[in-house]
């Protein structure tokens, strides 16, 4: 069983996943890490050079690759959902969860982080409101669950989830 983790960039799923992963004992991936070794160079550059819709190509190749027999938690770029072939993959194939963060929660964790490429703009607090505005009814349409994230410590997040997965019956309780 695969388990997407979705949401905007910076919400988390990197952090939240991988400590998911070790709790339930699963395997952790990150389609941004495979898409990098991929490209063989950061996606910063490859979406500099060819243009988000090259990239977002790549993207979709890679999200059909991992969903289709791996088992682990996987974390999606933030874009992932703007392919109706990523959602309809993520959705069918594994169970996915919406890590949501408010733009404000994540410009405060982003505002130094010059590594996220549609993040360097001169105002990211409007521009992750629009993203927020724009990507927030995809993210709901493909979620299974959705965790609203505010201010809570990784590990309450991943026991918040860890919960709803045991709730669902996806994963047994320990």
């Amino acid at each position: 069983m695969i388990l997407s983790l979705i949401g905007l960039p910076g919400c988390g799923k990197s952090t939240v996943g991988r400590q998911l992963a070790r709790r339930l004992q699963l395997p952790f991936l990150d389609s941004d890490h495979v898409i990098e070794q991929q490209l063989g160079c950061s996606i910063r550059e490859y979406f500099e050079r060819e243009g988000e819709d090259r990239f977002r190509d790549v993207e979709e190749s890679v999200i059909d690759q991992l969903t289709q027999n791996s088992k682990g938690v996987l974390s999606t770029g933030g874009g992932v959902v703007l392919r109706p072939n990523n959602r309809k993959n993520l959705r069918e194939r594994g169970q996915v969860i919406y890590l949501n963060s408010s733009p404000d929660e994540l410009f405060r964790r982003l505002r130094h982080d010059v590594n996220r490429p549609l993040l360097q703009v001169a105002d990211p607090l409007a521009r992750l409101r629009d993203l927020h505005a724009h990507r927030d009814p995809l993210y709901r349409e493909t979620a299974n669950f959705v965790i609203e994230t505010g201010r809570p410590s990784v590990a309450t997040l991943v026991n918040m989830i860890v919960m709803q997965l045991e709730l669902a019956g996806v994963v047994s309780g320990s």
